[in-house]
């Protein structure tokens, strides 16, 4: 039993990580002069210290589209991400979008690649700055070898430059 357990898991595991992701912006409309590629892992950074993923600017109720398809894990109000959403996509990483105006999508939903789940605000501890969404990528399997002496750079294992994975 042991054995056909282990192997559902494995296979599990290995068929997320062999769906490719192809992700696009977030933002309708937006390109790479609509954020600083510069912020990921910007120190310091308010309560959170390090800036853990990139804000890309827009105007308010501007459409925020699904980067990947995936699962719909979380959405929510939380804490300084004000509106969140919360994307298990492709190669098990976790897509983070906050400071939405509003929530466009349930917990539990498929969502597709650029299927709109909100749109562009200003909550939670971006009140009081230009409308924007904080977009991050996690991922559930680690990359030790991300690793730094960066102020939190054990977290990098953790977190990946949504940069390097955005169509520019």
């Amino acid at each position: 039993m042991f054995k056909y357990i282990s192997l559902v898991i494995f296979t599990v595991v290995i068929l997320g990580l062999a769906i490719p992701q192809n992700l696009q912006m977030p933002v309708e409309g937006a390109n790479g002069k609509d954020y600083n590629k510069d912020t990921f892992w910007h120190y310091p950074w308010g309560k959170s210290v390090t800036h853990k993923g990139i804000d890309i600017f827009a105007r308010e109720g501007t459409p925020v589209i699904s980067a990947t398809h995936g699962v719909v894990l979380l959405c929510t109000q939380y804490g300084m991400g004000g509106n969140i959403i919360l994307i298990l996509g492709p190669k098990w990483r976790l897509h983070y979008y906050a400071h939405l105006k509003d929530i466009q999508t349930k917990t539990g939903s498929l969502v597709s690649r650029g299927e709109k789940i909100g749109t562009v605000g200003k909550t939670g501890n971006a009140v009081n700055t230009p409308a924007h969404l904080h977009y991050a990528i996690g991922t559930l399997i680690p990359y030790p070898w991300r690793i730094d002496k960066d102020r939190q750079g054990w977290m990098k294992m953790f977190y990946l430059n949504p940069v390097d994975y955005l169509d520019k």
